[in-house]
């Protein structure tokens, strides 16, 4: 993607994530993260496809007498119908955090397929939130004091608490036990956050930086002084060589947190960032 390109797509992101947390599309935003990889993405194009999805569920629920009923017709609609499922094989491609990849491919991880099943069941009136439990993403469907919990990587499966605390007990390895915290519903800004920070975790550990910092700097539009994000976004932009402006958000990392933890360690890394300039000098 040119710069020119770059700085529109970027621009229109900062747009929809300045506004009230309930008034971004998240579709929308979703398909902007992709469309700094994918050059050519039709934004357009891919709410076109939600649409047909949510038409193909609202057929389905046609006869429906009550909330299960809606449930079976969205989950019928996306992984009987349309084949949407989880990539259990290449659960580390970048493409399962990519919507239009994950739309194309009917395959993604928890998170993504959890904004499908959001955007397909906004569409036909029907509220679903996410939420972002330590390690899996699930949905959510409140009525009435009771909350229905939907694992879409897992074809739609309900879960009862006691299925979300056994679903976080295997993908923790035993190490996470169930907190209410866990079940909340999270903003749509958390969403987007969450689909980035897997974007930067998977970029920063194939060392290439200029993707893992695009990822960082989205994150930073949305939660601008966010501590660790400040701190990584200095430290990949000292990696590929704009060490000045490295060095003044480490700086700005350090004057978040004084005391933080790594505080010795990022002074460590400015001291050495430092060095490495006067010699070049």
């Amino acid at each position: 993607m040119s710069k020119h390109q770059t700085e529109i797509t970027r621009s229109r992101f900062r747009e929809i994530v300045s506004g009230e947390d309930d008034e971004i599309n998240l579709a929308e935003a979703a398909l902007l993260i992709a469309a700094e990889e994918y050059p050519r993405l039709d934004v357009a194009l891919y709410l076109e496809k939600l649409d047909r999805f949510g038409d193909l569920a609202r057929e389905r629920s046609g006869e429906a007498r009550d909330v299960y009923d809606m449930i079976n017709a969205i989950n019928n609609t996306l992984f009987e119908d349309l084949g949407f499922r989880g990539n259990r094989k290449n659960y580390y491609d970048p493409r399962n955090s990519f919507l239009n990849g994950v739309i194309d491919l009917r395959l993604g991880i928890p998170i993504t397929l959890t904004v499908v099943y959001i955007e397909v069941a906004r569409r036909i009136g029907f509220p679903v939130q996410g939420v972002g439990m330590p390690g899996h993403f699930i949905a959510r469907h409140s009525r009435n004091g009771e909350d229905i919990f939907i694992d879409p990587f897992n074809e739609g499966r309900l879960l009862g608490e006691l299925g979300c605390a056994e679903l976080l007990n295997e993908t923790s390895g035993g190490q996470v036990q169930l907190q209410p915290s866990h079940l909340a519903a999270v903003t749509n800004k958390q969403i987007l956050s969450r689909m980035l920070a897997n974007l930067l975790g998977i970029y920063a550990g194939s060392n290439d930086y200029n993707r893992a910092l695009a990822a960082t700097e989205r994150i930073l539009l949305i939660t601008p002084d966010s501590p660790p994000h400040v701190r990584d976004r200095g430290l990949l932009l000292a990696a590929i060589g704009k060490t000045q402006s490295g060095l003044d958000e480490l700086e700005r990392y350090l004057n978040i947190l004084p005391d933080a933890a790594d505080a010795e360690s990022v002074r460590e890394q400015i001291k050495k960032i430092r060095q490495s300039r006067a010699r070049l000098n």
